[in-house]
């Protein structure tokens, strides 16, 4: 239900690279904003089953999620059967009204959470959200409120037909955002909304439209635990994009920096953890915003956390805040990340324990932001080659999966070069290459000119021809051709990416021509 990755082009070119490819590559890298990037962490929607108030739901009969097709209907029946009490308990105006309209609600809303796969379409062909929105409105009781509110949180989880069937219901929940609401209903109003927001852009512009980010960014300014952990889940969803304009309005309101500043200082992991998916969208889609939590040390705070926890859920979103800043602005990673200094010491070590994680994802995303950092100064460059960072980096270009691969091999090749004027071809850092290669990393770059994936291989490519001209005495060309280095390259002869099968051509010609050999 997420949307689809996109490509925002709002940067100036990043980084240079090996070659020129790594600034179209980490300009799509740090803005894309897709499902993946809280995969097995955080769903986008999230089904309440313990509401704001700390009561929880009755669990599944069976202990499990699941459900056979004949309980399925049962609760589909008893979901129709719980609207039609909703429906009349809205109609009784006699002694105890209220409470039989919590009553119904309370019914409903259990209903509606008790199953992996809630019976959100039997609700709404019942009738029930014109009923929801009535009980929403100003003046309800608060424990009406919390259980309409609650039962369109979990509504708002369904398919996007099912989800969008809330857009009456939209004005009211964000209207009990504001101050003159309870803490538990806007708190349970946030909730909805964000599911609403996780649904896709249509939706997001149609809550910014309504006026959702102001409020929402509001309850993320106090100390409320839960409330601000509630908003800043909802901003998130609310922020990212493709249109940088909310990410900008947000970072702009009163107080949001300082806010993010501080919970991301002093709050507990699962609070961090929201606050931080915050910044990655700020970070990835607004200058602005880039520029103003640049100015407040965030990066320091990112780095100290990125250092202290062991919890996966949040330090991939701290690594992807880490990434996103240092990948935006030549200068910020120039100022923020200096020899000496005590963040640029904590930094490499920081993502070389990332890099020893038993989780994929962390090994990779330590690997983008290593990647960046190399791709930077000719200082950055000389801090990661002489950490422990290297020898690992080496290990992982010959062992790791293929997605990891890819993003060492960036890091190991950008240590090997440095910007050169112009467009024209990067200068070799030649004892940074020479030291690389005699520790075994071109077989990884062969292995990558043999993939399919075409950026991979025009990584090797670009790297061999590295070695074939920057090895002293010409041995990088007897080294090339001791690993199958000219075979690789034959593969592309007839290529039909030309960009890639020209490349290809002229090294094997140039190198490997009809006069090579002859001498011996």
């Amino acid at each position: 239900m997420a949307d689809e990755p996109f490509v925002h082009p709002r940067r100036d070119p990043i980084k240079s690279s090996v070659g020129n490819v790594a600034a179209q590559r980490r300009r799509q890298h740090a803005i894309t904003v897709a499902k993946g990037r809280r995969e097995a962490v955080v769903r986008t929607k999230r089904l309440c089953r313990a509401g704001v108030s700390g009561e929880a739901d009755d669990p599944v009969t069976d202990g499990s999620d699941m459900m056979i097709d004949a309980e399925q209907s049962i609760l589909e029946d008893q979901t129709c059967a719980a609207v039609e009490e909703l429906k009349l308990s809205m109609s009784y105006q006699g002694k105890g009204a209220v409470q039989k309209r919590v009553a119904a609600l309370r019914e409903l809303r259990r209903l509606l959470s008790r199953s992996e796969f809630p019976p959100i379409e039997a609700a709404i062909k019942a009738g029930a959200i014109p009923l929801l929105v009535q009980c929403l409105s100003f003046g309800s009781p608060e424990e009406q409120l919390l259980e309409a509110a609650w039962c369109m949180t979990n509504i708002a989880t369904g398919k996007p037909e099912e989800t969008k069937a809330l857009l009456p219901a939209l004005p009211l929940l964000i209207a009990h955002l504001g101050e003159k609401s309870s803490l538990p209903v806007a708190e349970q109003c946030a909730w909805a909304v964000g599911n609403v927001a996780g649904e896709g852009e249509d939706l997001r512009n149609i809550l910014l439209s309504q006026g959702a980010l102001p409020p929402l960014a509001r309850m993320m300014l106090p100390n409320k635990g839960s409330t601000v952990r509630t908003a800043a889940w909802a901003l998130s969803n609310l922020i990212k994009g493709p249109d940088p304009k909310a990410a900008t309005e947000l970072i702009r309101i009163a107080g949001v920096v300082e806010a993010i500043l501080r919970h991301l200082r002093k709050a507990d992991e699962e609070l961090a953890t929201e606050v931080a998916w915050v910044v990655v969208y700020l970070s990835a889609l607004s200058n602005v915003a880039t520029s103003m939590l640049v100015k407040i040390d965030l990066l320091q705070i990112l780095v100290e956390r990125l250092g202290a926890s062991n919890s996966l859920q949040l330090l991939i979103p701290v690594l992807r805040s880490i990434g996103n800043l240092v990948a935006g602005d030549d200068r910020i990673a120039s100022t923020v990340l200096v020899t000496g200094q005590q963040i640029t010491d904590f930094v490499i070590p920081a993502l070389t324990k990332c890099l020893k994680s038993e989780h994929r994802i962390l090994k990779k995303e330590a690997a983008w932001v290593m990647s960046n950092i190399a791709a930077g100064s000719v200082e950055h460059k000389k801090l990661v080659y002489s950490s422990e960072a290297v020898p690992l980096l080496l290990r992982l270009l010959a062992t790791a999966p293929f997605d990891i691969r890819k993003e060492v091999a960036y890091v190991l090749g950008n240590l090997c070069v440095s910007p050169s004027e112009g467009s024209g071809r990067p200068h070799l850092i030649a004892d940074h290459l020479v030291s690389l290669v005699s520790q075994g990393c071109l077989p990884g770059f062969i292995d990558l000119v043999r993939s399919a994936d075409i950026e991979a291989a025009r990584l090797g490519l670009q790297f061999i021809e590295l070695v074939l001209r920057g090895i002293p005495n010409g041995e990088g060309v007897k080294l090339v051709e001791k690993e199958d280095g000219i075979d690789a390259m034959e593969r592309f002869q007839f290529h039909e990416n030309e960009e890639l099968r020209c490349m290809a051509t002229e090294l094997v010609d140039k190198y490997f021509g009809e006069d090579y050999g002859v001498e011996d």
